[in-house]
């Protein structure tokens, strides 16, 4: 069966950030995600947050730039460095207070050139072996041109050939099914392929990102699936509801 976490940077967008643990934890829900909870809270409050609603973290981001002027990451831009290291102590001070095992790197916006493929390696390589000691393991995540123009790291191979640049054994790829199905598509046994280097898998809906439902996946096959398969991780629903965020779970129900 399935491990659905809440996405709470999406579901939920009713309440208040803090609010969004319970309400998971309400609609069945036994583990959470998020995008990026610096600005929501301290590391302590949001730790708090989980604890009282009985779900578990598995997954935020590393710090990703300024996000308001379209950046979308820091880790392959050479002169960010020094940056991203202070980025990585940021996300491990949240990790270490919510119990988080997980922490999503984004590459950013850049050509796709042998330098900023040789620095993010090197902050991959980094972080990878800061987060270690603490049992945290990094992913990297490959995003869609069409909804992120520009971005480095656009498909699994290219994600695969980093990783193994890096070579760092806690250092895994995040799996959006969204992103992928517009960059790539043949899911199934891609998932399948590269089963043993993902550590994490989202999903949302294709062309709108909405709920499991509202596009052209067929989700109930592929949830199937990644259970054939062995997959024993959680599956983030990173989506946008299309509406009430329970009611757009009739999807879900069987998982829950």
């Amino acid at each position: 069966m399935p491990k659905l976490a809440a996405n709470l940077s999406l579901l939920f967008p009713e309440l208040p950030f803090l609010e969004r643990f319970a309400a998971a934890a309400r609609a069945g829900f036994r583990a959470v995600e998020y995008q990026f909870p610096y600005a929501h809270a301290s590391a302590a409050e949001i730790g708090a947050a989980a604890r009282a609603a009985g779900v578990e973290v598995v997954l935020h981001n590393l710090p990703a730039g300024d996000l308001a002027r379209g950046e979308r990451g820091i880790a392959c831009l050479p002169g960010r460095e020094a940056e991203f290291r202070e980025g990585v102590e940021r996300a491990l001070e949240y990790a270490r207070a919510a119990g988080c095992r997980r922490l999503n790197c984004l590459a950013g916006v850049a050509p796709r050139d042998p330098r900023h493929f040789e620095v993010l390696v090197e902050n991959v390589r980094y972080a990878a072996a800061r987060l270690a000691p603490a049992g945290i393991a990094l992913m990297l995540e490959p995003l869609n041109t069409r909804t992120a123009p520009g971005f480095f790291l656009t498909g699994t191979r290219q994600a695969i050939e980093l990783l193994d640049a890096a070579g760092a054994s806690n250092a895994f790829l995040q799996y959006d099914i969204f992103h992928m199905q517009i960059m790539e598509g043949d899911l199934a046994r891609t998932l399948e392929r590269h089963l043993a280097r993902i550590g994490h898998v989202q999903l949302a809906d294709v062309p709108d990102r909405h709920e499991p439902g509202s596009g052209e996946i067929n989700f109930e096959f592929l949830l199937a699936h990644l259970d054939r398969i062995g997959y024993a991780g959680w599956v983030g629903c990173e989506y946008n509801p299309a509406g009430d965020t329970v009611a757009g779970l009739a999807w879900a129900k069987r998982y829950l």
